[in-house]
């Protein structure tokens, strides 16, 4: 592991696979930490030609933790996602994509191919629109445009990501079937969570770190987030969109938009997915994302060849 301070936040981030592997980057969801997947779904990638570079978000994981920010109020937030003006927060998702930007800097590259996930998916629409020069693809998954008028969770999403969470420093295994109930409600139909997998992942999660109030902050950002779709419209990277159809969290509907809106984006929607990747699915998505990268290049080559007088 390694960190990068920028603009007064600290962030944790690591590098998987060869230095000679074409860059991609990996944001996580709300509240996720740089090992949310397992290491299979990089060595997939890996594997696939791609150096991985995942990083902590802020007030996740190893990253700073702004302890001394304001925490908006829960139902306020919620409110908001239902169309109430949002509260004040004390900082963006624009400035968590140039968090972003900042372990590229660090990592000392210049283009990369961008992945992000679920509030990581609107991290990395708002890198490839505000840092185009440094994006060679996007990949948005489980996400959304932003748009106010598309399908809310479901009420039992909601109830998840807004329930009160049992301490785990004062009861680990109450916290633990708790998370353990909260993953079912948000997994996939047609790929059941291994019991033991998901307790180990969730144990090995909370043991390196745990913030329920910068999980607030980073929901308060996302509350607070402008539609993207006029800044989707304007992208000219080659783009692509996946999404199951079973997403309880961030609708089908969210995806199909996200895909409709950004010129030429592939759309791969995954039947029996929920709002989590299963591991019966990393090759599909790596293969995807690498088919993904051929294209940016082409794109390149194209462009180089028109602008040198060769096509």
């Amino acid at each position: 592991m390694s960190t990068v301070t920028a603009h007064g936040i600290r962030l944790e981030y690591d590098v998987i696979g060869p230095a000679s592997g074409e860059p991609l980057l990996v944001v996580q969801g709300l509240g996720d930490q740089l090992t949310k997947w397992d290491d299979g779904f990089p060595q997939e990638l890996v594997a696939r030609g791609f150096q991985v570079i995942r990083f902590d978000n802020r007030d996740a994981g190893l990253s700073t933790h702004l302890d001394d920010a304001l925490v908006p109020d829960l139902g306020l937030v919620t409110a908001a996602a239902a169309g109430a003006p949002p509260p004040a927060v004390p900082y963006t998702l624009d400035d968590m994509a140039r968090d972003a930007v900042a372990v590229l800097d660090a990592v000392g590259v210049d283009r990369v191919h961008v992945l992000g996930a679920s509030m990581g998916g609107m991290i990395a629409q708002l890198v490839a629109a505000h840092h185009a020069h440094r994006v060679l693809s996007l990949t948005s998954m489980m996400s959304t445009t932003g748009n106010p008028a598309l399908p809310l969770p479901t009420p039992q999403a909601m109830a998840v990501l807004t329930a009160d969470a049992p301490d785990p420093r004062a009861d680990e295994e109450a916290w633990l079937e708790h998370s353990v109930a909260c993953a079912r409600v948000l997994g996939s139909p047609g790929y059941p969570h291994d019991e033991q997998r998901l307790r180990s992942a969730l144990l090995a999660a909370v043991r390196r770190a745990h913030n329920p109030a910068g999980f607030i902050r980073q929901l308060a950002a996302i509350s607070a987030a402008s539609d993207r779709r006029a800044l989707l419209r304007k992208l000219a990277v080659a783009a692509l969109v996946v999404h199951g159809t079973d997403d309880p969290l961030l609708p089908f509907a969210g995806g199909q938009e996200t895909a409709d809106t950004i010129p030429g984006a592939a759309f791969l929607p995954l039947a029996g997915m929920g709002h989590h990747l299963p591991p019966q699915l990393y090759e599909t998505l790596a293969d995807a994302v690498a088919a993904l990268a051929a294209q940016a290049w082409e794109r390149r080559l194209f462009s180089a060849g028109t602008v040198n007088g060769t096509v």
